[in-house]
């Protein structure tokens, strides 16, 4: 019962220094398990997204520029190709399926991109999941001024099956750009978890014919997603398009792309963990200089308690014991910490890519993280608890006059 009464009385008796050592460990487990889980959690999602499609066909260019526009909707198109090139590699033996797109519109900064009706009825998101419509919706006619909404856009600009709404010109909203074509929402897609949540599609030449783009441009499109027969057929095309031609880009294949693009930003990652483990330390040295200076304060209780029975081990175990546990503390408060600053990042990486990613999903660092607070908390505690383990009980409990 020593041991645990000690404790108690030392953290009472020095709250505010044991809140402050607290809420700096709190807060730099809680940035370390955020920035891990968030970089893990993001890249696994991003290539995952890419599953759905093996390649993209485009205009010459960047293979990241080309991805990033036609799968994640996100940067400027590089160009367009013409509707002969799209029919070509659809008609290629080795491709299952091709899809083209076109942009270059928005409605109030949402993107709306143009394609066929085939990208919801025969496309496998993979493990078995299809595109679906949510109930009293249906998708758009060709030859009709009609859209489906993806589930987040629809739910972040109110637009609902029945709604009207006009394109405006470009992938930035400027409300003097606004097309006179009017459009008619007839269906909201399911939440796939995917950028195809914040889109908004209509037919493929609805948007090629709207009014004030070049008429030259009619037949052209921006991309074409595509769906290989056999994996070995990529670097055939990759070869035939990319190192034989010089007119498009192939981008194959696209999980390596998005792959490599998270390898060259893979120096943010390392500064933001640098951060957090500059802040475990400063932390871990908190709780150091906070034990060792209320030693002072205590010497003479400690010196009573040896002179009543009080083994040596026992007052270095109980220091010992207050450091890692207030590193205990301060580590458990970090998950209120990491769910915040989690939380967070997951909704800005939502808005801006459709990507989700998930509170609830485990990663290692959840538990590796807050296991290490707690043993370098433990080692700052060591000098302050060597200094209680050598206390001198006869000079201490000496009368000083």
């Amino acid at each position: 019962m020593i041991l645990p009464l000690i404790l108690y009385r030392s953290l009472r008796q020095h709250a505010l220094p044991s809140l402050v050592a607290i809420a700096s460990i709190a807060l730099a487990s809680g940035l370390l398990m955020a920035v891990w889980a968030v970089k893990e959690q993001a890249q696994e999602s991003f290539v995952n997204t890419t599953t759905t499609f093996d390649a993209v066909l485009g205009a010459r260019g960047s293979k990241l520029q080309l991805v990033l526009n036609s799968i994640f909707h996100l940067e400027a198109s590089p160009g367009n190709l013409p509707e002969s090139d799209y029919l070509m590699i659809k008609r290629h033996p080795a491709v299952k399926t091709a899809i083209p797109i076109a942009v270059g519109d928005n409605y109030h900064g949402w993107r709306i991109v143009g394609t066929i009706d085939e990208l919801f009825t025969g496309v496998d998101l993979g493990q078995g999941r299809h595109y679906v419509l949510e109930p009293g919706g249906r998708l758009f006619a060709a030859d009709r001024k009609e859209a489906v909404v993806g589930a987040f856009a629809a739910k972040r600009t109110g637009l609902k099956v029945g709604d009207t709404f006009h394109p405006f010109h470009g992938l930035v909203f400027d409300p003097r750009q606004q097309h006179a074509d009017l459009y008619t929402v007839t269906g909201i897609l399911g939440t796939t978890n995917t950028p195809a949540d914040r889109v908004i599609w209509i037919p493929l030449e609805g948007l090629q014919t709207m009014s004030g783009h070049d008429p030259r441009l009619a037949h052209d499109v921006s991309a074409v997603l595509i769906q290989l027969r056999a994996p070995s057929a990529g670097f055939l095309l990759d070869l035939m398009y990319n190192r034989q031609g010089d007119r498009l880009t192939f981008a194959y294949p696209v999980g390596a792309i998005i792959a490599d693009f998270f390898s060259k930003i893979d120096w943010f990652d390392r500064v933001l963990a640098l951060v957090a483990y500059l802040v475990a330390v400063v932390a871990a040295a908190s709780v150091l200089a906070g034990i060792y200076a209320s030693m002072s304060a205590r010497r003479r209780d400690l010196a009573i308690l040896r002179a009543l029975g009080a083994r040596r081990r026992t007052v270095f175990g109980a220091v010992l014991a207050e450091a890692a546990f207030i590193g205990a503390l301060g580590s458990a408060a970090g998950y209120a910490v990491y769910a915040v600053l989690f939380t967070g990042v997951a909704a800005v990486i939502r808005s801006q890519t459709g990507v989700v990613l998930t509170l609830g999903a485990w990663h290692s660092i959840l538990w590796a993280g807050p296991v290490g607070m707690i043993l370098l908390c433990s080692i700052g505690g060591l000098v302050p608890a060597f200094k209680a383990y050598r206390l001198p009980v006869a000079e201490t409990l000496a009368p000083t006059s």
